[in-house]
């Protein structure tokens, strides 16, 4: 098969690799109907995340079943399945809890921009849908493989509730669903930080009430305002930069709700900054596997349409492109079609 490997700082090659087998009986093989690039795959092509050596890429999928090992018994060959960039077990006290992303024998997936797929833990990973589903469908399906995941734990974490005030801090795909994500918990007052148009019509129309494009001390002092001087009830941090971080932390109100889903970079706090804050601090990787059942669901019977993140769509072998413009800003989230 063709796959996506980095080897190096903004040098995506689109090669031969070998085909996935079989390793583990827990194991399914995936032929792949949609994958994508994340935001996060931007800090290593970036170059900063460092790489050892050249490293295949892509953690967000859904396709068919093509087979499964002798243990795996709730997912079949022919089915179609949506599953988390985190393997997990599913049964493991962690996961248990809903922290599948911190699963006693997590894998992180790394090697899903590509036609075929190897998934661990096949049982405890992926969730099928009763039918195929339309095909118009897949990209709000694929959306629920991470950034969806990962904006609903962002309210989840921040405590939206009916009513509340909800300041989503990054206009990236994560950020735009978390938007969603509060609309439909549902947020009286959703405030997205934006500096750019297409952002902010999209933000809109998943449900933002107000714009914010200030940033650091202005864009703090601008939510102060729109929440008479004391701040938000929930912050979704969803860049993972130091700026965002403290614009996410100063914005809430106290005894409110900062949630972190943005992968960190170079993000450091102040204890005694935080102690006198008084919120509540809660974030990190997605248990995107809690929610997969009911995000589908919402997809399937048409009540949210997250696929609208997706501004490009490629095929597979122009990846490189995908990079170019997610790193560009000439696209929010780019979709590719092995």
């Amino acid at each position: 098969m063709q796959g996506t490997m980095l080897y190096g700082p903004r040098d995506i090659r689109f090669e031969h690799r070998p085909d996935p087998t079989i390793t583990k009986p827990t194991d399914a093989i995936l032929r792949l109907s949609a994958t994508c690039v994340c935001g996060s795959d931007l800090w290593p092509y970036r170059g900063i995340a460092q790489l050892k050596q050249p490293t295949p890429m892509g953690h967000e999928y859904c396709g068919i079943v093509e087979e499964v090992g002798k243990e795996v018994r709730n997912i079949k060959s022919g089915q179609f399945v949506v599953g988390s960039f985190a393997a997990s077990d599913n049964t493991c006290v962690i996961c248990k809890d809903g922290y599948q992303s911190s699963c006693v024998q997590r894998e992180f997936m790394s090697t899903a921009q590509a036609s075929l797929l190897r998934v661990p833990l096949a049982d405890g990973t992926l969730v099928a849908t009763r039918d195929l589903p339309p095909k118009e469908l897949i990209p709000s399906l694929l959306a629920a493989s991470d950034v969806l995941g990962t904006g609903w734990f962002a309210a989840d974490a921040a405590n939206v509730k009916p009513g509340t005030t909800a300041v989503v801090v990054g206009d990236g795909a994560v950020g735009l669903l978390a938007v969603l994500s509060a609309k439909q918990m549902g947020a009286e007052r959703i405030i997205a930080m934006s500096r750019h148009e297409a952002r902010q019509k999209l933000a809109r129309e998943f449900g933002a009430t107000d714009i914010v494009s200030e940033r650091g001390d202005e864009g703090i002092a601008r939510i102060k305002d729109l929440t008479n001087g004391i701040g938000a009830d929930s912050v979704c941090e969803c860049v993972g930069a130091q700026e965002s971080m403290m614009q996410a932390i100063r914005s809430t109100r106290p005894g409110g709700y900062v949630s972190y889903v943005g992968v960190p970079h170079g993000v450091e706090l102040d204890g005694e900054q935080l102690f006198y804050a008084e919120i509540h601090l809660h974030g990190g990787p997605a248990p995107v596997r809690r929610y997969l059942p009911d995000l589908i669901n919402l997809v399937l019977t048409e009540k949210i349409n997250p696929g609208k993140v997706f501004d490009l769509t490629l095929p597979l072998d122009q990846v490189a492109e995908g990079y170019r413009a997610m790193d560009e800003r000439r696209a929010i989230k780019a979709l590719l079609r092995p």
